[in-house]
């Protein structure tokens, strides 16, 4: 079992910034690639950013948003600037791995709130 735990959500107004953080731990040799994933009211969920060993981002993201990721923690960041309205969603994190066993593995975060006001 793989568990992810988020935080960094919030409220800010148009203009400003969040940074997400998603912690994995439990049975997982290896991480391959770590992403953030959100899903606004009435949509579907989208990717927004994953990382490997480079990063790629959605259009509507580029150049607002950074993902990192620190391997000695376990841990991928979301740095988001220049919120937007459109960018209030629930943000998912998604990790997808090896087990100490080499099956593969993967887990979704509980989602973290993110609210950009007008």
């Amino acid at each position: 079992q793989v568990q992810l735990v988020e935080s960094g959500g919030g409220e800010v107004q148009t203009g400003g910034s969040l940074r997400l953080s998603c912690a994995a731990s439990g049975t997982i040799f290896m991480i391959n690639s770590m992403a953030w994933h959100r899903q606004a009211p009435g949509k579907q969920r989208e990717l927004v950013a994953s990382i490997d060993s480079k990063a790629i981002y959605s259009d509507s993201v580029r150049d607002r948003f950074t993902i990192s990721r620190d391997n000695l923690k376990n841990t991928v960041y979301l740095q988001m600037n220049s919120l937007k309205p459109e960018d209030t969603a629930v943000y998912f994190c998604y990790v997808e791995g090896l087990s100490p066993s080499l099956t593969s593995v993967d887990s979704w975060g509980q989602g973290t709130q993110v609210t950009v006001s007008s």
